[in-house]
Formats: C-alpha cells, structure tokens, sequence
C-alpha cells in the first residue's frame, strides 16, 4: 500500500501593528512564501521569516494552541506520542501513548492522536486515531474521556481531524473525518468495519450523523467564521481537491460543490496534498495542499503558498492569534500574519 507519507512526500518572532520584526535568531529560517497575489500582503507579508520551532518528529500533526499555558500541543501520529512546546522549555513530551495503549497488534500502521482542538470551553479534544474515536484529554491528569467511537454500531476507521462549531443551536457540536490512514492496509484492512470514509457531526448528546459517505480520503475539515459552511479536503492523489458543504439549521449539507481543485499545483511537482486547515477570522482558508500550506480567500482564490520545503500536514493559529504554527513532515514552524484566527 501507497502511504499517506510517502505520497505526500513525493507529490515568528512578534509582530507590532501588522509590521514584520526580525526573526528571532534562535530558530533557523526555512523555506519561502510565494506571492501570487497582491492581495495576500494585507494577509500575510511575503517576507515574513519562517521559523523552524521544532525537528526530530516522524510526522507532525494536529497543532492546537492552548492559551491558558500558552503552549503548542502537536503529534507525532506513528510515532504514538503528543508533545507540548513552548519558548521556554521546547519540545517536551505531553502524552505518550497519545493514542492507542493496549496489547501489541498488527492492526495499526499510525497509533498515535491526529487532529487537535482546543475547544471554546478550554478543552483537549483529539482525533484518537489509534483507539479508532474522538477523546477528550484532562489537561491535568492525561485522562482520556470517549466522546465517540462507533456508527450504528461499527468501529470507526482512524478519526483524523475535528473543528467545533462556535456559535448557534449546534454550538459545542464537532465535524469530524475518518479514513482508513490509521489502520495498517488501509481500505483493504480486516479490522475495517465500515465500508466508506466518512464526514460525520457529533452532536453535543452524543448522537452522531453521517455528512457524506462518498469521498475516498477525506482529511482536514473547517468551517466558516458563519458556520453556515463546511469544507473537507481530499488527500487523493487522484482527486486532490477540497469540498465545500453548505449547511442547514440541522448541520447536514443542503448542498456540495468543489471548492478547490489543487490537480495543477500537484502536476507542477508541489510536495504534499489536501490535508490540514483553519480558517482566520475573515473566512480565509490556510489549507495544506501540493508545496505547502496554500492560502485561499473564501471565493476560492489562492493568493499565495506557505513553503517549508516539505509537505504540509496541518496548521493553527496561536500565541496572540496571529501566528501560525505549521506541521511539515519532521518539523513544526511557524510565521507570523496579519491576519487573526478564527479560534486557536
């Protein structure tokens, strides 16, 4: 089997005023943004440094900024591990297991926790993708509570990334995507149970409902500032878009559409595939896709693309909002914008 890894490899220091700093000389300065617009300068300033905060990772995932301790928490998925970092002390493990922590089995190819969120009310909340459901994690005590673990009574394949919805009557209520990536085999596993990859909403009762049951390999999943608007990318090399789901009062789409079609900067030879998001504030996606992490407006323009080198796995806003903080293969960076995230 083709891996996630293996086909996405293949395929700041403080701002005042929105005005650009020199980086701090302690991290060394990777990659580069690609303007390919005038309008990505009242976004993201394309001479921004990007910084590398962090190495020694398999495959970085699921940043979540916690700002009560003003930490990052991200995960190294294979690795079955979460980390915290901070300026002060670096990257310290959090959570090993982060995901799956029972006898030794054959059944997983990535144990670990995915995607993270730190929810309106404070909490951890993460896509265990190796205990095959959504958790949340006591910051305090590592103990994990299960929020979500079946459909209609089947396991699910391997959770990998979540947003909350903010504000209204769902309010509380999470989007969530489960392909196969976790489990060893993937679409072909034994241990497989349901036979699609889902987008679901988990309902603050506890009740789960399908969103979609027809795309190959969904993965990142975001929401617009409204919440009137769903997106959900697809890491198939094959179809490598992101959707967009209009949403009614109940969650469930009236409606679909490709919103992005990222096939042409994958012909190019940009490493990495649709994959991770978030949304600023504004309704602008930060979305990972082929070279990076691609910045879109909410007409679906790419005004410009985040570089690290590598592919881009995920991203989050932190610190004061305005600094993103990206997962790329082995490494966590991040830059500073001039924008604010929609939640960090």
């Amino acid at each position: 089997m083709t891996t996630r890894r293996a086909v996405l490899g293949a395929g700041a220091a403080l701002i005042a005023g929105g005005q650009a700093l020199a980086a701090s000389p302690a991290y060394p300065k990777i990659g580069k943004i690609r303007r390919l617009s005038p309008a990505l300068d009242a976004i993201l300033d394309a001479h921004a440094p990007i910084e590398q905060i962090a190495d020694g990772i398999t495959w970085a995932e699921g940043p979540a900024w916690h700002w009560e301790s003003k930490s990052l928490l991200f995960s190294d998925v294979p690795g079955n591990v979460m980390y915290r970092w901070t300026p002060k002390t670096g990257k310290t493990e959090f959570l090993k297991p982060s995901g799956y922590d029972g006898p030794p089995t054959k059944i997983f190819r990535e144990a670990g926790s995915n995607g993270a969120i730190i929810t309106l009310a404070g909490d951890l909340v993460i896509a265990d993708c190796g205990n095959r459901g959504l958790a949340k994690v006591d910051l305090a005590t590592k103990k994990k509570t299960v929020l979500a673990s079946v459909y209609k009574g089947k396991k699910f394949n391997s959770p990998n990334d979540l947003v909350e919805v903010r504000d209204g009557p769902l309010k509380g209520s999470l989007y969530f995507t489960d392909p196969p990536y976790g489990l060893d085999g993937g679409d072909a596993s034994p241990a497989k149970e349901l036979a699609f990859n889902g987008v679901y909403l988990l309902r603050p009762n506890g009740e789960v409902a399908l969103v979609d049951d027809t795309l190959s390999f969904p993965n990142g999943v975001g929401l617009s500032p409204d919440g009137k608007r769903l997106y959900v990318s697809i890491s198939d090399p094959k179809r490598p878009v992101i959707m967009a789901y209009d949403l009614g009062a109940d969650g469930l789409p009236k409606s679909s559409k490709v919103f992005f079609d990222a096939a042409e900067l994958l012909k190019a030879g940009g490493p990495g595939l649709p994959d991770g998001m978030k949304v600023d504030a504004k309704g602008n996606l930060f979305a990972s896709g082929p070279g990076g992490i691609m910045i879109l407006t909410p007409e679906a323009k790419l005004l410009g693309v985040i570089e690290t080198g590598g592919p881009a796995a995920n991203c989050a806003f932190g610190e004061d909002g305005k600094t993103l903080f990206l997962t790329s293969n082995h490494i966590v960076a991040r830059v500073r914008t001039k924008t604010s995230g929609l939640a960090w």
